[in-house]
């Protein structure tokens, strides 16, 4: 068992709205980043949500996780997630609400890295680290120290290299981030198909 983690926390002062209400193609972000979770092979998954959390639709096949201290930033949404997951979950895949290109077929492989015996498998595109990553229950507690303010998993990756396993997937998605309206204007014609899903930013 493999749990989805997806943080939704924040309030996305840049796009002006909580990007877990965004939408796209008519479906808001956050249902279509659960979807990517439970087809990837994910459960069960979690939502942290903190800003605009009233606001947020209903999440089949979801459990929300309320975080009241989501000002914190994404360190403190990373650890109220993992924390909110089942004493038997052995590792979850987490995603964030504002990459909606990313591919359930990119969980799968990060989730075939940790079957293979990886205990933290990072998806990469053009040789950089991205999303999913995979974190194995066991480095967890290592985390305390690193996901601060807006920091995740990233400090802890790079201080220890001999815990982590790269799984290209630069042919399977975009890591594009949704950070203003334009943003997504841009990735409009990718979602649909009629572009490729490469980002120049990446």
């Amino acid at each position: 068992m493999t749990a989805g983690l997806l943080l939704a926390a924040g309030a996305g002062r840049r796009y002006g709205r909580p990007k877990a209400l965004v939408e796209l193609d008519g479906e808001p972000l956050v249902r279509r980043a659960i979807r990517l979770l439970g087809d990837g092979g994910c459960t069960p998954v979690h939502v942290v949500l903190g800003a605009g959390a009233d606001e947020v639709p209903d999440l089949p096949g979801a459990v929300p996780v309320r975080h009241d201290r989501w000002p914190d930033g994404l360190g403190s949404s990373l650890l109220r997630g993992l924390a909110s997951l089942p004493a038997a979950v052995p590792a979850a895949v987490v995603v964030l609400v504002d990459q909606p290109l990313l591919s359930p077929v990119a969980v799968r492989r990060v989730r075939a890295a940790y079957a293979d015996g990886a205990v933290v498998a990072v998806a990469t595109y053009a040789g950089r680290p991205g999303h999913p990553i995979l974190l194995d229950r066991r480095i967890w507690p290592l985390l305390g120290g690193y996901a601060v303010g807006d920091r995740g998993a990233r400090g802890l990756l790079r201080d220890r290299p001999d815990l982590v396993v790269e799984v290209p997937c630069d042919d399977v998605g975009s890591p594009a981030d949704v950070d203003t309206p334009a943003d997504l204007r841009r990735l409009c014609p990718v979602s649909d198909g009629s572009a490729s899903g490469a980002d120049p930013r990446w």
